[in-house]
């Protein structure tokens, strides 16, 4: 996947929160501030003050491009993204807003992308539906033009493929196999490219288990579910304001406050990226507002326990136990003999051309410059 772009770069914690009410709030509130306050709740950054002005961000709706000191314009209505390894939140669509939004992405991302995150650490491969933001890793689209449309693969990989184990084979197919085979190593994330049919199927049935639970029911997928007919529970209801997330292996219950899950398999409560515990840094994001220090827009959040929160918690539990299960599958698989580089060289995979590093034009449609002028591509 040779084209690959740098993180999102938020500049302001308050852009972007788990809820997209919390996000229209902060919007109105900075909005109806007026002069030096609202610099102050803007959080300006050497990149982006309430007197600059931005592009539209590619696919959203233009008309917020004047400086923001002048006139906010009309809000943007939230976006889904990834904030965190497996937390799914909101953002504000506004380049104004954000020091370093990725156009370049955002030109890309429609029903039909899914972005690949290679971790910044020893840690495997992110998989999402929705556009990362925030401090994950290095992105690679699946796909360098809108609709599916020109796989971001080295020109001559999947012939070569199809060729060697006599299949048709997918983009999405490479991506499954990167899944289930590929490893964080000296120069990046490596990937081996079998020689043998038989470990390229058994590849590809790991990878699309781990893409099936990456995904959690994105792209009209179901949303995965325990093995069993177990499925984890709200036991007790959780109060207006849980405080604190602790675990008893025993009876497998989650406490969240003086609320309670499960079953709760111990393997997702000590499931961790990157050092981190998952469900511990869930919990954490969603009291952030909540913390003594939070102040300006940050401080400003729900003043009860959204009970969508509560379904996204019983969906993460189910997702971080089928991965703790197919993470020993993963780590125990052998690609087998590779395919002999002079092979990849002949089918003109290696090296991949300068071009297929750099984004593709996408000119489907005029973009709205600073100060409402069309953008030039």
């Amino acid at each position: 996947m040779p084209w690959g772009v740098g993180s999102l770069r938020l500049g302001r914690a308050w852009v972007a929160a788990p809820d997209p009410a919390i996000l229209r709030a902060r919007w109105a509130a900075l909005a109806a501030a007026d002069g030096p306050e609202r610099e102050r709740l803007f959080r300006p950054t050497r990149t982006r003050t309430a007197g600059a002005g931005a592009a539209a961000l590619p696919g959203q709706r233009a008309g917020s491009t004047t400086r923001f000191a002048d006139t906010p314009g009309p809000r943007p209505e939230p976006v889904r993204i990834l904030r965190d390894p497996f937390d799914e939140q909101w953002l504000l669509p506004d380049q104004r807003l954000i020091d370093r939004a990725r156009p370049e992405l955002w030109r890309v991302l429609d029903e039909h992308q899914l972005f690949a995150v290679e971790p910044a650490q020893s840690s495997g491969l992110l998989v999402t539906a929705h556009l990362p933001a925030g401090r994950l890793g290095r992105i690679r689209p699946l796909h360098r033009r809108p609709g599916g449309a020109e796989p971001n693969l080295a020109p001559g990989l999947l012939p070569l493929l199809g060729d060697r184990y006599g299949t048709w084979v997918t983009p999405e197919d490479v991506l499954c196999w990167i899944l289930a085979a590929g490893r964080p190593g000296p120069r990046g994330y490596e990937v081996p490219l079998t020689a043998d049919p038989e470990r390229w199927r058994a590849g590809l049935e790991l990878g699309h288990r781990l893409l099936s639970v990456q995904l959690r029911g994105a792209r009209g997928g179901e949303a995965p579910r325990l093995p069993g007919g177990r499925r984890p529970y709200v036991r007790a209801a959780l109060p207006a304001w849980p405080r604190e997330l602790s675990y008893d292996p025993e009876s497998e219950t989650l406490s969240i406050g003086g609320g309670t899950v499960s079953p709760v398999p111990a393997e997702a409560w000590g499931y961790e990226v990157q050092g981190v515990r998952v469900l511990e840094a869930w919990f954490g994001a969603r009291l952030a507002h909540r913390d003594p220090e939070a102040d300006g827009l940050e401080a400003l959040g729900p003043a009860e326990w959204p009970q969508g929160w509560t379904s996204e918690l019983l969906d993460l539990v189910t997702t971080l136990a089928l991965l703790a299960e197919l993470d020993p599958q993963r780590a125990a698989f052998e690609p087998g003999p590779p395919l002999a580089a002079a092979e990849l060289h002949t089918a003109g995979v290696l090296p991949p051309p300068p071009w297929t590093r750099r984004p593709a034009s996408v000119l489907d449609h005029q973009e709205e410059g600073p100060g409402g002028q069309f953008a030039l591509l």
